[in-house]
């Protein structure tokens, strides 16, 4: 369930009044279904994959960028002075449009140390944040700009004359023309002399407006309220203009895409909606209601969701409007994501102009509701809408009951739109579906060009970059869009900040914190093949025959394009039949038995499933010999049976024409080199040759060959191969070699391994022997011991110490029999009271263990072998200090 229709089950859609879930439950419940939905769209998803990736290095790109300066985030083409325009920090250059390097002119514009001053008072950042950042870069003429920069929090507004670039001095007051701060949202437009933009009007960034400065007295700007603007975040801004032969005369008008937090929906947190403002051109503001405010402003819901997981994407980015010679032919492109960015997901949503249009004129308004005496709810306006229509530019309708400017509409209508700037009516994308889904990547950025291809049809191309510097190319294939390739365009991983085309130069041009870029729209060059060159179903490149190289369609002169091969649905068969590479064209590898072999393999497409076969037979990751990386083949302990045709195999699937089209990319023959030394080996030569099937087999190889190959590398004959894998069939061995090195060899070897084991027989007598000697070992060692070192004799005066311990130990069992009254209940007690040796000292209650009496039990139970009675028996020997038994 998406916010929105959650919401909408728990706020009015009328005039009755619906319950009104407790908060808590609302808020944990909603949390739950969010918690399930987010799994389930970055789970089950629709992502695009791009066919191609290139690394910075790999395409021509050119950046401009000057030690000490930053910021390069505003940028600005003119055609007619064939420049790039860049505001930095504190800095403004003028670019050549063919070759961002060449820079022709740079203005610096610094803060004075007052300035600076104030804005460290207040709590800002001597460093960053207290210095002047270009936000505004507006052609006024042929012969100025008109340039605005947060000026250490106190934005201020310039003119910048291109004869001699340079800052005329005129500072004006920058406030609601450029931001305060340059981390803020904003975004303006010039339009025929006058700025429109939106940002925040005051200090704190609390009191956000749209607004329009011109040197005419009609200052116009909205209302401070949240009914109008609730914490915005402003990205575009444009003019759709109506033309001279519009039906109905109405004015231009001027398009403001934002994201605000809602207040129609209700929601456990702050729910945030992509919303799209429009105000007219000529707007005057009101007589009397709405003095010099906006008579125009209406605001609306842009939907950007997958029908099928019920997920709004409700976060939009930034916007691109693709004008046609016809309303009709316009196409709004943005950029979304999810306010929860866990789910790692972007979309491209595209919108008809008509159907925003059709929105904005014809659409339903919400009014403000008071539910349960304290609770404003917002609801569909149900009752007479005023005429004119609230919010509607001046028409040709409205001047033939002379209404020719907002000044002239009756109060009423005025009245209405103040209190009734959201309509209910969302704007819904084309296919009622975002044209592209991409996983774990987040866009910042949109442009989109219209190209021609062979076949005359027209087709969008769209260029998006991302947070992390990189720019995805997809195009629009009817119903489908089809990602051609991503760059890294930026050298560090940075987010791409603004991002422009060039039809002129075909070159895009991105700015980022560290400098600018500028790239091609295409590499077709790049596509070393025709197959290649087909399957990247780009429109702006296609295949030359005769040169046998992929070409940008633009730069063939006209009358050559019908020799020229393209097919936007990736036919790879319209191909001229390549050359079967023979045998001889093979690369030829020969390592060293034992060793490893690399065997590269580029595969461009990330569409493509690499295969390798070996001698006809295919390879997998069943041998753990043989490890297929995404660059290539790894052979590990190369062996004689390793030997033979290797073969990296390309198989891509066209969707568009359901076909499978496989390339061979690179082929190999492995060979053995044998170290010919007349040491070890008879010199004899070893040849190979391919037989019919392509093996490479051993035409002359000696018994001594043999022999040294299994001595170098394992036999692989007891691997299970993989299904579909046959191995070359194992070289004979002969059970005995007669040759001399041979059994020189074989004795050798039998002499090392029984010298290695009587050194470990001898080092493991000698650990016996030490842990004997130390006491370490159990008694039959202790025998052992004691036999070697003579204990075995009886004399009394040769064992002082033991004879005195055994005379301690009868005395104390003479004692305890004659102390004791009651005959013994057999001999092995006595037994064992004679052979206590004196390993437990203490008596079981000592040692905190339970006696073993019963409780009911007279006589006492039998002892173990090694219990001491201590009521009964001394224990003097436990603690005097007599020799030790």
């Amino acid at each position: 369930m998406n916010p929105y229709t959650l919401a909408d089950t728990m706020t009015d859609k009328g005039n009755v009044t619906i319950p009104k879930l407790s908060e808590s439950n609302m808020g944990f419940g909603v949390l739950g279904v969010f918690l399930g939905l987010l799994l389930e769209v970055s789970t089950h998803g629709p992502h695009a994959i791009p066919r191609t990736s290139w690394k910075h290095r790999d395409p021509e790109v050119m950046e401009f960028s000057e030690p000490g300066i930053f910021n390069y985030s505003t940028l600005l083409l003119s055609d007619e002075r064939d420049a790039l325009y860049v505001g930095a920090r504190e800095a403004i250059f003028e670019l050549s449009k063919k070759n961002v390097t060449v820079r022709n002119n740079k203005v610096l514009w610094q803060v004075g140390e007052s300035p600076i001053a104030m804005c460290t008072l207040k709590g800002k950042s001597k460093e960053t944040d207290c210095l002047n950042y270009i936000r505004v870069l507006q052609v006024v003429d042929d012969q100025r700009l008109y340039v605005c920069g947060t000026h250490a929090f106190q934005p201020q507004c310039d003119y910048l004359t291109l004869a001699d670039f340079s800052l005329e001095g005129r500072a004006e007051d920058g406030r609601g023309k450029c931001s305060f701060d340059p981390s803020q949202s904003f975004t303006a437009v010039m339009v025929d002399g006058e700025l429109y933009s939106g940002t925040a009007y005051n200090f704190l960034g609390s009191e956000p407006i749209i607004s329009r400065y011109s040197p005419s007295p009609y200052m116009l700007r909205t209302e401070y309220s949240t009914s109008w603007l609730n914490e915005p975040s402003f990205v575009f801004a444009d003019v759709i203009r109506e033309g001279e032969n519009s039906a109905d005369g109405e004015d231009d008008k001027i398009y403001y895409f934002f994201t605000e937090v809602s207040v129609e929906y209700e929601f456990f947190g702050n729910l945030l909606i992509p919303r799209v403002a429009r105000v007219c051109k000529g707007d005057q503001g009101g007589q009397r209601t709405l003095q010099k405010k906006w008579t125009s402003f209406l605001k609306a819901k842009l939907v950007c969701s997958m029908p099928e997981l019920n997920f709004v994407f409700n976060v939009v980015h930034d916007v691109f409007i693709l004008k046609g010679a016809r309303l009709r032919d316009t196409v709004i492109y943005g950029v979304f994501t999810s306010q929860w960015g866990n789910v790692g997901l972007s979309a491209v949503c595209a919108y008809n102009m008509s159907a925003v249009d059709e929105v904005f004129s014809k659409g339903k308004y919400m009014q403000k509701a008071t539910v349960e005496q304290s609770h404003t709810k917002w609801v569909r306006y149900n009752g007479i809408t005023p005429s004119p229509r609230p919010g509607a530019c001046i028409n040709s309708h409205m001047r033939q009951k002379n209404i020719n400017s907002s000044l002239h509409l009756p109060d009423k209508t005025l009245q209405f739109v103040k209190d009734h700037p959201l309509l209910e009516d969302p704007v819904l994308p084309i296919g009622n579906r975002p044209r592209l889904i991409t996983k774990d990547v987040n866009y910042t950025q949109v442009v989109v060009e219209r190209v021609r291809a062979l076949d005359e049809s027209i087709y969008d191309v769209i260029f998006t970059g991302t947070d992390k510097g990189v720019l995805h190319k997809s195009v629009v294939l009817g119903g489908e869009v089809h990602m051609v390739e991503e760059i890294q365009l930026l050298k560090n991983s940075e987010p791409i900040k603004n991002l422009l085309l060039s039809s002129d130069t075909r070159s895009l041009y991105a700015g980022s914190d560290s400098g600018v870029v500028q790239s091609p729209t295409a590499f077709c060059s790049r596509y070393q093949s025709c197959d290649d060159c087909i399957l990247a179903r780009d429109p702006y490149c296609a295949w030359d025959p005769q040169t046998s190289h992929c070409v940008k369609i633009s730069e063939i002169p006209s009358q050559q394009l019908r020799r020229l091969i393209q097919s936007l649905n990736g036919d790879a068969d319209k191909c001229p039949k390549a050359p079967v590479l023979s045998l001889k064209d093979y690369q030829r590898v020969s390592v060293k038995p034992g060793s490893s072999a690399e065997l590269p393999c580029l595969v461009r497409s990330n569409a493509a499933q690499v295969t390798w076969k070996s001698n006809g037979s295919l390879l997998t990751e069943a041998s753990p010999f043989h490890f297929i990386r995404e660059n290539g083949l790894l052979i590990y302990s190369v062996a004689a049976e390793d030997q033979g045709r290797y073969e990296c195999w390309s198989v891509e699937f066209a969707s568009a024409v359901g076909k499978n089209f496989t390339r061979l990319l690179a082929g190999y023959i492995l060979t053995l080199d044998v170290p010919h030394t007349s040491d070890t080996f008879q010199t004899h030569g070893v040849e190979g040759k391919v037989v019919a099937d392509g093996v490479l087999t051993s035409a002359l190889a000696p018994q001594n060959f043999t022999a040294a190959v299994q001595l170098t590398s394992p036999p692989r004959s007891s691997l299970t191969p993989s299904s579909g894998t046959e191995w070359p069939p194992e070289p004979h061995v002969p059970p005995e070699s007669s040759s001399p090195e041979a059994e020189y060899l074989q004795r050798s070897n039998g002499t090392a391994l029984l010298f290695l084991f009587l050194l470990f027989f001898l080092l493991f007598l000698a650990a016996v022997a030490y842990n004997c000697y130390m006491q370490y070992l159990p008694p039959p060692c202790l025998r052992l011991r004691a036999a070697l070192l003579g204990t075995h004799k009886k004399s009394e005066a040769a064992q002082p110490e033991y004879s005195a311990c055994e005379a301690g130990l009868m005395d104390t069992a003479s004692d305890k029999i004659a102390a004791t009254s009651r005959p013994p209940q057999n001999s092995s007690t006595n037994l064992r009271a004679l052979r206590d040796t004196g390993y437990e000292t203490e008596p079981e209650y000592v040692n905190g263990r339970v006696p073993s009496h019963g409780f009911g039990d007279e006589s006492p139970s039998p002892q173990k072998p090694f219990d001491v009675d201590g009521d009964s028996q001394s224990i003097q020997f436990a603690d005097a200090d007599e020799p030790y038994c």
